[in-house]
């Protein structure tokens, strides 16, 4: 089965084209693709037995959808510790620097800044992180589930 590829073309080459246009006018005629049906039945059967075996919850499924919440709760616990160690230094860094802590800018104490101030866009660049790398794990599971097997 031969598909037109003509019908991707703007109508003005494809007009051109159509009409048989003379070899000197610079319009190419038309490429054809052959598309073998038997070739995306067979991709498609091997992605088909992948998300049955997910629906199914068999043992590949299982496996696969443990490994994308593994990924997930490794993430989250990385994310969780720069968390911590961002914000719980800041108590630490008052206690060891009391200068640090009795400080002030602005006629405002500098805890009380990057406390009640700096924190949010640090907690803000710490979950929009997790939220795109965690988009990345999902999107390299469904590349697992939809990958023709070799």
């Amino acid at each position: 089965m031969a598909v037109d590829s003509a019908s991707e073309q703007p109508e003005a080459v494809r007009a051109g084209s159509v009409a048989g246009a003379a070899p000197g006018t610079g319009v190419d005629p038309p490429r054809r693709t052959r598309v073998v049906l038997a070739e995306v039945a067979q991709r498609r059967d091997r992605a088909d037995r992948t998300r049955a075996e997910l629906a199914e919850q068999t043992r590949v499924g299982e496996a696969l959808v443990r490994g994308l919440v593994r990924a997930q709760l490794a993430l989250a616990l990385r994310l969780a510790v720069v968390v911590a160690v961002g914000l719980g230094a800041l108590p630490l860094l008052f206690a060891v620097a009391p200068a640090v802590g009795t400080a002030t800018l602005f006629r405002v104490n500098l805890p009380w800044l990057l406390l009640g101030f700096a924190s949010f866009p640090f907690l803000f660049a710490v979950g929009w992180t997790y939220i795109h790398l965690a988009e990345r794990n999902e999107q390299d599971f469904t590349a697992v589930v939809h990958r023709p097997e070799r």
